[in-house]
């Protein structure tokens, strides 16, 4: 499934129109009956509890508000009852919002325009919101303002036409106001602002709704950007479910050196290396610094645990990177940084990590902070296919030398320029965790839940997808199906619960 930004948007469109010869009143039509379609969900569920009661269409000035008209219309054809309602005299409107005005007066639905204070709203059913389109910007201006606290205020289920007015289509940034809808129709493709928080939440449930568009445009306008879900993955990269070969042993699925863990955070490597092995590795085998060896016996009987000397001091400042790099031959894939702790000089020894091995590598926590501090990281060796970095938004913040904020308030366009800049595969952790590659092809992950929020979670993921590299996944494909896994795993654990709070990552772990 696509995901577009506005200005995407608006190429589509305008080629559907001028090239393909489909009327922009044909897809207008289309927008309207679709978005009625989306109302009449909750219209039948009100109408079964006998709440009768009409509905309340927003009309703003511009197309989103012409295909507003249309769905008001479409609804008053399945038997609800409707008012619209204008945000601006409706002798005001031009061009398409003007002629379905004119068309709507052909229909005995009341019109009216609005004052703040004046409506009764205890005396509707729903509200349909078609104020504001995708190329909004700014916030909302007064009467519009008002007209979105007051709907937001009412309580009443809320429908919002392609995205919730006072929503950034391309960030998902909210501005004051903004609408908090019930339910969104999508037209023809998602926007960006509804996979993002919190456009995702100010959204409620999405569906995309086909309006005429044909979805073959996605590869002519060059769309990089798509959902995941099961069916894409198993088109792209097969059944990720798929059984296993009859005849498979240990070696068939790779082997996977997990370098985690120190005397301090022994327990971001048991998380880790517990993932490696639930995923479906073969072998794993956790590095650890010698003097914590003893400690970790019987912790996770199914790894290998190898340590590595350490001088007695039980982390990994005086680990050589020569005696990881010999620890890693014949691995597939190796996991580095989940509890490594930082110390003086960490960044030269990642680097020289990265320069001594060059198995499918990815960097998780600690040796990310390692690496936001390596000035010379762009002249680094090329490895054989791109690493993995697995970062959270103050993660990201520091290997970007930006603020949590600025992370969070553009997450996709950061986490790709990022990609591309370095060549590596990017993963920023959150919800909507985005996935890049330096091709420019991102994914949003859709799969997960606030009670994944928890300590540890990370080192699942990190162990997940290392597995996956061991098991001869390419870099991109190892990352998008690992952390849709992981979320997905942790969706089944969260129903196991009585509440999301109380999810640990070992949870995630046992849900696998």
């Amino acid at each position: 499934m696509y995901i577009v930004t506005a200005e995407q948007m608006r190429q589509i469109d305008h080629y559907t129109i001028d090239t393909i010869g489909i009327p922009a009143q044909v897809l207008m039509e289309n927008a309207g009956r679709e978005t009625a379609d989306e109302a009449m969900l909750i219209h039948t569920a009100l109408a079964a509890c006998e709440q009768l009661k009409p509905w309340l269409v927003l009309i703003g000035k511009g197309h989103n508000g012409a295909d507003g008209i249309v769905a008001a219309r479409h609804l008053y054809e399945r038997g609800a009852d409707v008012r619209l309602l204008y945000t601006a005299p409706p002798e005001t409107l031009r061009g398409e919002p003007a002629r379905q005005r004119d068309i709507v007066r052909h229909w005995p639905i009341p019109a009216e325009t609005y004052k703040p204070g004046v409506l009764q709203w205890s005396q509707f059913a729903g509200v349909v919101d078609a104020l504001l389109g995708t190329g909004f910007k700014g916030s909302p201006r007064e009467p519009i303002a008002s007209l979105i606290r007051e709907v937001n205020a009412s309580g009443l289920p809320i429908v919002a036409l392609d995205l919730p007015s006072g929503l950034d289509a391309d960030t998902g940034q909210a501005t004051e106001p903004c609408i908090r809808a019930t339910r969104t129709a999508a037209l023809a493709f998602l926007k960006r602002g509804l996979v993002q928080e919190p456009g995702a939440s100010l959204a409620g449930h999405t569906a995309v709704r086909p309006i005429g568009i044909p979805q073959h445009l996605a590869a002519q306008f060059q769309l990089r950007t798509r959902l995941t879900t099961e069916a894409e993955i198993s088109r792209r990269w097969g059944d990720p479910h798929a059984p296993r070969q009859a005849d498979a042993h240990k070696g068939t699925y790779g082997h996977a050196l997990v370098a985690a863990g120190s005397l301090t955070y022994s327990g971001a490597g048991l998380l880790a290396a517990r993932a490696a092995l639930r995923m479906g590795t073969g072998l794993v085998t956790w590095a650890q610094p010698e003097t914590l060896t003893s400690r970790l016996v019987g912790l996770v009987p199914e790894a290998i645990l190898h340590g590595l000397p350490d001088q007695a001091n039980g982390d990994w400042r005086n680990v050589a990177p020569e005696a990881l790099a010999a620890a890693a031959v014949d691995k597939q894939a190796l996991v580095l940084g989940p509890g490594l702790g930082r110390f003086s000089g960490d960044s030269e020894w990642l680097k020289a990590v990265w320069e001594v091995t060059d198995l499918p590598l990815l960097l998780d926590a600690d040796a990310l902070n390692m690496l936001a501090e390596a000035d010379d990281f762009p002249q680094w060796k090329l490895r054989s296919q791109p690493a993995v970095l697995t970062p959270h938004p103050g993660e990201m913040a520091r290997l970007c030398h930006k603020s949590v904020r600025d992370i969070q308030q553009n997450r996709v366009d950061i986490a790709s320029a990022y990609a591309q800049q370095y060549g590596v595969i990017l993963v920023l952790k959150g919800a909507g965790t985005v996935i890049a590659s330096p091709s420019g092809c991102i994914w949003v992950n859709p799969t997960g839940n606030p009670g994944m929020a928890t300590g540890g979670s990370g080192d699942v993921l990190a162990g997940m997808i290392g597995s996956l590299l061991a098991q001869g996944r390419e870099s991109e494909a190892a990352a998008v199906i690992g952390v849709w896994q992981h979320g997905a795993a942790g969706d089944r654990a969260r129903k196991a619960r009585h509440t999301e709070a109380s999810l640990l990552a070992g949870d995630i772990i046992e849900a696998l």
